[in-house]
């Protein structure tokens, strides 16, 4: 991994850049912007090791933040449902801030696989040079809109400032401190039925540990004008297939209940070839790494293997 380097993540009390944080903290200096309204949340983060700026990415103002950033890894996104907000702090807010770090060695700004333009086949896999559009999400409406916007700012970003940028469309990320796999988990171990909107609706998850292994060369590979990566598991896997081995881990019958979602794409599989000639393949296989997340959260319910 990056050793001796100046990083700034966005978001670090999230699910993916708690992990990139907390491995990148060993050997180098590095700092976490967010809004931080939950005190303990950033209490967390700063005992890796992080120092932290209270920055809302929305207003551009970066107080006394420092600009000789080596390294930035833009995690954080806006998740709520008003369009407004979304574009400025997904889309003008990233261009602030890349406006910010433009002295960086590169950029890592993460996208999302729903930036595709829905597709009637669950399983094709998306490439990074098929069509966008929205991707008609019950929520956040806003987000593809916003992740468009963002990826559109970072693109100027990388040209105008002779920035190197990696645009990073991420998959269904998992592991111990949740993501959407985990959300039926929690469903199965309450004995509620996990929500689809369509069958079957295949995935590519992706675990924690892949996604921090892999960063480094992602940002390897950053580049003026932007690269386009999508950052997804190596096999598709449906919300029937692996709600089934959640049951089957939990020794309880597994409901999955259909509500289709108008508009909606009818999978979210990223193809990821263009990822593995980067990184190499994913280290941690879907059974494994689910088996893992279980255990982490029933313990008493779930051997760990």
């Amino acid at each position: 991994m990056l050793s001796g380097e100046k990083i700034l993540i966005t978001g670090p009390t999230g699910r993916i850049a708690f992990g990139l944080a907390e491995t990148l903290a060993a050997d180098n200096e590095v700092w976490g912007i967010a809004r931080f309204g939950d005190p303990a949340a950033r209490a967390e983060i700063e005992a890796l090791g992080v120092t932290t700026r209270a920055v809302d990415l929305g207003d551009g103002d970066f107080g006394d933040l420092p600009s000789d950033f080596t390294y930035l890894l833009h995690i954080a996104a806006d998740f709520g449902n008003d369009y407004e907000r979304a574009l400025r702090v997904n889309g003008e807010g990233t261009g602030l801030l890349l406006a910010h770090c433009r002295t960086a060695k590169a950029a890592l700004v993460m996208s999302t696989l729903t930036v595709y333009k829905p597709h009637p086949d669950p399983w094709h896999p998306f490439r990074e040079d098929d069509p966008l559009g929205d991707a008609g999400l019950p929520e956040p409406r806003p987000y593809s809109i916003g992740k468009i916007a963002q990826e559109a700012v970072a693109r100027y970003c990388a040209r105008a400032f002779d920035l190197p940028v990696t645009i990073a469309r991420m998959g269904s990320a998992y592991g111990a401190r949740g993501g959407l796999p985990a959300s039926s988990l929690h469903a199965i171990a309450a004995g509620r039925p996990v929500t689809a909107r369509w069958d079957p609706l295949p995935y590519s998850p992706i675990h924690y540990d892949d996604i921090n292994a892999q960063c480094e060369a992602l940002l390897a590979v950053a580049s003026t004008p932007a690269r386009i990566v999508n950052w997804s598991g190596d096999e598709p896997v449906t919300v029937q297939q692996w709600s089934a081995y959640f049951g089957e881990l939990l020794g309880v019958e597994a409901t999955v209940a259909v509500e289709p979602v108008p508009g909606a794409s009818l999978g979210s599989v990223g193809d990821h070839a263009r990822r593995s000639t980067i990184t190499g393949p994913c280290r941690v296989d879907w059974r494994d790494g689910f088996r893992r997340m279980a255990a982490h959260f029933y313990p008493d319910r779930v051997k760990a293997s």
